[in-house]
């Protein structure tokens, strides 16, 4: 019972402001996002009524951010799948209530596993000294401030979910969102109704959501699909009947399948086997594989039922198959790995699209050609670190507060693999993930201090 309180006492805890560091944190914040949207109306003019609107809206969250600190966080949450250009809806929201969370004392560092911390800095002082070779340096400077911010996603939600409630918070409203984007985008497929077809690909063949490309789109389903998966097999946060669970994964596998994303589809499918593993070596985990091997069968047979009934199994058939594109892929990453040779320190972030009429496709190639090999070296650092600890986690049954360690596992192995294929750096729900899975080390740190203690109670 004290416990509950102590809990409670924290997550209502007055406003406190005399960390002058939290401050200056709060102000660059604040300053990025400004510069960054007026970067964006200097570039893309958009009629002043609208830019009125923008500006209330701002105020709005803000006045939100401070009186209803988790409204607002769910309110991010929610908007994370609304990425169509940079800025985007979630970037104001939740760039805001990071600068509030510093400046209010609530931005907790110190709950960022220190070698987490010290690589991200490592690696965001690396975009900095390769910012000297670029050719555009305010497309570096606009490059590298969404790097500092995204980074500061995965730092602010590790702070953030440190309780039971938080964490139902933010997965709720994660699912949530994932789960209304699925379905109105597999809709947007098949029916047509007004602005359905800003929810598909240029040429209509594939859902992407409010996403800028299906390749973002089919992903972010992922990590909601895989938890949603274990609240099955352990209901904790979500408290679902088996319908709407049932009916929540057939629909985000049926927006991943539709993604057409083959990319999403091995983040899937490394996913699924990770997690399989991870559930069937616990201690009854042979039953509960079982009942995992059952959800993604009803799920996935739901999907394949929704391809024959769509006629979209050429298309999918088609794009399952090599593209005649994929050589020019391979061939911009070539190029990235010529450019490491010629530049030590990169030719800066945002530059590759400059040099090379086509992307990367990789994230590890990008940061190789745009922050030399240290930044490979260090990118690497934060994505294996991770998964380091996400197999820690797992290993010993910890989970974040109630978000299962298996699923959250399961999700980073597959975006470790899907960023061989496509750039992650700037996914925002990439960093989302990395910050559940640091909380969840500390989580694990606390539970063990408290079981210490109990033992030691006991004996006295």
């Amino acid at each position: 019972m004290s416990t509950v309180a102590t809990s409670r006492r924290k997550d209502e805890r007055p406003a406190r402001f005399h960390r002058p560091l939290n401050d200056v944190a709060g102000l660059v914040l604040l300053l990025v996002l400004g510069a960054a949207i007026g970067f964006q109306l200097g570039r893309n003019p958009i009629p002043p009524l609208f830019v009125a609107a923008g500006c209330i809206g701002l105020v709005a969250v803000l006045a939100l951010s401070i009186l209803r600190y988790d409204a607002a966080v769910a309110l991010g949450i929610l908007l994370l799948p609304v990425v169509r250009a940079e800025p985007a809806p979630v970037d104001a929201v939740l760039a805001i209530v990071i600068a509030v969370a510093a400046v209010t004392n609530r931005l907790e560092l110190r709950r960022v596993p220190l070698s987490m911390l010290a690589m991200c800095l490592l690696f965001v002082a690396l975009n900095l000294l390769s910012s000297m070779e670029a050719l555009e340096s305010n497309i570096a400077a606009r490059y590298m401030a969404v790097t500092v911010y995204c980074i500061a996603i995965g730092f602010w939600i590790c702070g953030y979910v440190d309780s039971e409630r938080r964490a139902r918070l933010v997965i709720k409203a994660y699912i949530a969102s994932a789960v209304a984007i699925a379905v109105i985008s597999t809709i947007a497929l098949y029916v047509s109704f007004p602005f359905s077809t800003l929810l598909l690909s240029p040429d209509f063949e594939r859902a992407r959501g409010l996403f800028k490309d299906p390749n973002v789109y089919g992903p972010y389903l992922i990590p909601a699909a895989l938890i949603l998966a274990q609240e099955s097999l352990n209901p904790r946060l979500l408290r679902l009947n088996r319908p709407t669970q049932i009916f929540c994964f057939g629909f985000l596998a049926a927006g991943i399948l539709f993604s057409f994303s083959r990319g999403a589809w091995l983040n899937l499918v490394i996913g699924i086997v990770v997690m399989t593993v991870a559930v069937s070596l616990r201690r009854g985990g042979s039953k509960r594989a079982l009942l995992f091997f059952l959800v993604v069968l009803v799920g996935g047979a739901v999907t394949v039922w929704a391809v024959y009934a769509s006629g979209s199994l050429g298309f999918l058939e088609e794009r399952a198959q090599f593209q005649s594109y994929d050589n020019d892929r391979f061939g911009a990453q070539a190029f990235g790995l010529q450019l490491a040779e010629e530049r030590p320190i990169g030719i800066g972030p945002g530059q590759f699209e400059l040099v090379s009429p086509l992307s990367t496709h990789s994230t590890y190639v990008r940061a190789l050609a745009e922050q030399g090999v240290m930044g490979l070296v260090t990118l690497l650092g934060i994505m294996l670190g991770t998964l380091l600890l996400a197999g820690r986690n797992a290993v010993l049954g910890r989970d974040t507060y109630g978000i299962g360690s298996a699923p959250l596992l399961a999700a980073w192995c597959g975006m470790l693999a899907n960023s061989f294929v496509v750039d992650t750096l700037h996914w925002r729900h990439l960093f989302l993930l990395a910050g559940l899975i640091w909380a969840g080390t500390h989580a694990r740190g606390v539970r063990s201090q408290l079981s210490s203690r109990v033992g030691r109670a006991a004996v006295r």
